[in-house]
């Protein structure tokens, strides 16, 4: 709300200031850098920040993923993969992006874990047959 000229109200440290409407300045930003923190024009920051598209869900990984022997962390994987790609749908980017990360996550978990275990396996099964 603007007050009348000359009005000033008290901001409870005993300095007064005058009440204006929120967006507009009184003068215009006296050095360049003052001008930097204004607002942008909807062109400057399109062509500063593209936009980057939908987020990745990584569901072929997690998919990928559930062939290791790793059964709760693969499927837990392919839960937030799905989850990411119907966030995504929803228009929730920050959300499908976090779901996204937290499947790729525990897909790579599942993998290097797999692949541990099937390694651990062999060497076992090849170690403890003197006959092969």
């Amino acid at each position: 709300t603007a007050a009348l000229p000359g009005e000033t109200e008290r901001n409870g440290h005993g300095l007064g200031y005058k009440s204006v409407s929120v967006g507009h300045l009184e003068a215009p930003p006296l050095s360049p850098s003052r001008l930097s923190l204004g607002r942008a024009s909807s062109t400057a920051t399109s062509t500063a920040a593209p936009e980057q598209g939908r987020p990745r869900d990584y569901l072929v990984l997690a998919i990928f993923s559930c062939f290791c022997p790793v059964w709760p962390i693969n499927i837990v994987a392919l839960v937030f993969s799905i989850m990411s790609r119907n966030s995504g749908q929803q228009g929730d980017t920050d959300g499908a992006r976090r779901l996204g990360r937290m499947a790729r996550l525990l897909s790579i978990v599942s993998i290097v874990l797999g692949t541990i275990i099937i390694v651990l396996y062999i060497s076992l099964s090849i170690g403890g047959n003197p006959s092969l």
